[in-house]
């Protein structure tokens, strides 16, 4: 199987995710295997509500929207142009997905077989049920895949490297079991929105789809604003109101109002909308329905200090203005097949294996 037929097996994965759109879902590809995958896949959606508490429908459809997106054919050919494929020596990767947001670990799962090695899978048990559909998917349009994916439950055996994705305190178990092999292991990450006062009221409601989205699980949500000296709060509060609907979902209410009484009985200053709290805090990784600040006096003061404190940052969010490396508004949790977490080029360090 070479680079151009792997590349129009996900476009078609692509196309096929296209078919579950927020709203409506269309049955109409034409390969044999969508038929049953199809419904399949429609079940799946529905039930994943069921196994993982904070994966809501609308949630997974944005995802799947997303890559459906990611994986249209400009987008693949884009991605692999940037790479050399000849002389892949096929090796086996074992990948460790985390389970915060749904397909988390897709990337991994996509660049894994893209760069032609076989993939081993132990998923999180809390975002198990989608990935083998799309692997069913893959397999079904080139029958060579069933040889290059395998799912396992158990201690990941036989793999030639590893690629593991979790907290700070399991990545070191993860250094432990897997550092005698090739590895990329990740720890926690945020995203960091900087601001200036300047930003549009249409630029601070993006912003809210970048600290919202997902409830604010992912790697690439926004946790922590850093914002001027005197900055007016009530800007940030009126743009992103229209995100107020997520307090209506019972685990999201539950962790504000906790959070809160927290903060409140332990007498710490707050600032408070009725859906989410804003904290002073040097931290990076925020508590759910919290969003943490911190003033900053000099840009280029914050822009040396967000470049020692790089390892603990996904990725900012800003105007383009700041000649910063930053994802514009309202776009965290759309990355490109580039964009590699924690800035690591995990099909580079596949090609080289």
């Amino acid at each position: 199987m070479n680079i151009n037929e792997r590349s129009k097996a996900f476009v078609a994965l692509g196309q096929f995710l296209a078919q579950f759109k927020t709203g409506t879902i269309d049955k109409d590809i034409p390969y044999s295997c969508n038929e049953s995958l199809f419904d399949k896949m429609d079940f799946q959606i529905k039930q994943v509500v069921h196994y993982n508490g904070w994966f809501t429908q609308e949630n997974v459809l944005f995802a799947i929207h997303t890559w459906a997106k990611t994986l249209e054919e400009s987008n693949v050919n884009k991605w692999l142009s940037m790479y050399d494929f000849k002389g892949i020596s096929t090796k086996t990767i074992g990948i460790i997905t985390a389970g915060n947001i749904p397909l988390v670990g897709f990337h991994d799962f996509i660049t894994v077989l893209m760069s032609g090695h076989k993939v081993l899978v132990k998923q999180s048990s809390n975002d198990q049920q989608l990935l083998p559909v799309l692997a069913e998917f893959l397999i079904g349009v080139s029958q060579e895949f069933s040889e290059r994916i395998h799912f396992t439950e158990g201690t990941l055996k036989g793999m030639d490297a590893v690629i593991a994705t979790g907290s700070n305190n399991t990545a070191r178990y993860f250094e432990q079991y897997f550092g005698t092999y090739p590895h990329i292991i990740r720890k926690n990450r945020n995203a960091v929105a900087v601001l200036t006062g300047e930003e549009s009221p249409e630029e601070l409601s993006l912003l809210g789809e970048d600290i919202f989205r997902y409830f604010g699980l992912g790697c690439r949500s926004v946790s922590k604003i850093f914002i001027p000296e005197k900055y007016d709060f009530n800007l940030l509060f009126n743009a992103v109101y229209e995100q107020r609907k997520c307090i209506d979902y019972k685990k999201y209410q539950n962790n504000y109002d906790y959070n809160k009484t927290v903060y409140l009985m332990s007498q710490i200053p707050i600032l408070d909308n009725g859906f989410f709290v804003l904290k002073e805090d040097t931290a990076y990784a925020s508590p759910i329905a919290t969003l943490f600040y911190e003033y900053y006096s000099s840009l280029d003061e914050l822009k040396h200090k967000l470049m020692l404190e790089k390892d603990q940052i996904q990725c900012i969010v800003g105007s383009k203005d700041l000649k910063l490396d930053t994802v514009p508004f309202g776009e965290t949790q759309l990355p490109q097949l580039w964009d590699y977490a924690d800035g690591v080029d995990t099909m580079r360090f596949l090609l080289q294996l």
